[in-house]
């Protein structure tokens, strides 16, 4: 495993986000990003945002390429690679989470699958440094239920870091594994299984998971099936409770790419991938009145990112392209699209 650290000589043989393609054909009407990212060596697959909590405009995108010989990418806002974790063992889903204590203190950190291995990877922000320890196996090893997708969650409450974790194959219940994430004595992360949990319909796999850890819940997509609900809080009494299961419609084929666009009053949007057709679906985040768990469809926004596997969206203000948030869509062509809100949203869901 290496860190590289990319700088503008390093890039100036490669492609800048200016000439990068990625752009196949697509609808007449589909919205164009305002970046597209340098491209990776092998297959993205998912990203994850990095907001720096002192310059919002230096926050950085992570993303994975999916290979044998994998990596973690970081991007700037402007799409150039500044830093890559090399040699991960076919990387496939990043998350993030902030305050996770190690060392006697409170640090940033993503989390990766790396599924050819069966276990996960964690990494400090913003440098990418390992932090996870030699045991971070999940699924007890087994090859055939190798981890895919991931998705963190800070309890409120006490601050306690959880990952829920799903993998490429799985039984109809308790499809989800979930796993405390802890400071093992010596600075390094160690895992502790609290649950399985989630039905499956068996039609394909379960890899987008996201957490809405303001309001406490779960989503993760059953691919060709719909969105499931649970509750994020392992410890909850009904924890095992399915609480809805939207999205059964109007989906080419694949469920794909979860991520959640948050307002601080508690409303906002769901934004899933419906990945054959080139478009995201987007469905209410708060639910209805008398009823949060029905999540009613609000729209289909078609764009040039293509097949795209895995998202990741901020409400936050990331300089001047991105006046009310940025939305990250993995594309085919080796790129990840930074397309603004604005873009998206249209006049009726801003």
């Amino acid at each position: 495993m290496r860190i590289l650290a990319m700088g503008w000589l390093a890039l100036s043989a490669g492609l800048l986000c200016s000439c990068a393609t990625g752009l196949a054909p697509v609808a007449k009407d589909a919205v164009r990003p305002r970046i597209v990212t340098e491209r990776t060596r092998h297959d993205t697959d998912d990203p994850a945002i990095w907001i720096n909590p002192a310059d919002p405009a230096q926050s950085l995108v992570l993303g994975t390429d999916k290979e044998t010989d994998g990596a973690l990418y970081a991007f700037d806002l402007a799409g150039r690679v500044v830093r890559v974790v090399s040699g991960l063992k076919r990387p496939n889903n990043v998350d993030l989470v902030r305050g996770l204590r190690l060392g006697g203190q409170e640090v940033d950190v993503a989390v990766v699958t790396e599924r050819e291995r069966q276990r996960l990877r964690v990494f400090r922000l913003p440098g990418l440094e390992d932090v996870g320890g030699e045991g971070l196996v999940v699924f007890d090893g087994d090859t055939s239920r190798a981890p895919m997708g991931v998705a963190l969650y800070r309890r409120p409450a006490d601050g306690a870091v959880f990952a829920i974790v799903g993998g490429k194959s799985g039984p109809a219940e308790d499809y989800l594994w979930q796993y405390r994430l802890e400071d093992d004595g010596s600075g390094r992360v160690k895992l502790t299984k609290v649950r399985a949990f989630g039905s499956y319909s068996g039609r394909k796999e379960i890899e987008a998971i996201a957490v809405d850890a303001e309001l406490g819940y779960v989503y993760y997509s059953d691919e060709t099936f719909g969105v499931h609900k649970y509750h994020a809080d392992p410890d909850l009494s009904d924890a095992a409770v399915e609480l809805a299961v939207f999205a059964t419609e109007g989906f080419a084929s694949d469920h794909e790419g979860i991520s959640i666009y948050k307002h601080a009053d508690g409303t906002g949007f769901i934004v899933v991938s419906d990945q054959q057709a080139n478009r995201f679906r987007f469905y209410r985040r708060e639910g209805e009145p008398g009823n949060p768990h029905e999540h009613r469809f609000l729209r289909t926004v078609p764009v040039a990112a293509v097949e795209s596997d895995g998202s990741e969206v901020t409400s936050l203000p990331l300089g001047p392209g991105f006046p009310h948030g940025l939305f990250v869509a993995m594309s085919n062509g080796r790129v990840f699209h930074f397309y603004s809100w604005d873009d998206l949203a249209g006049p009726e869901l801003k």
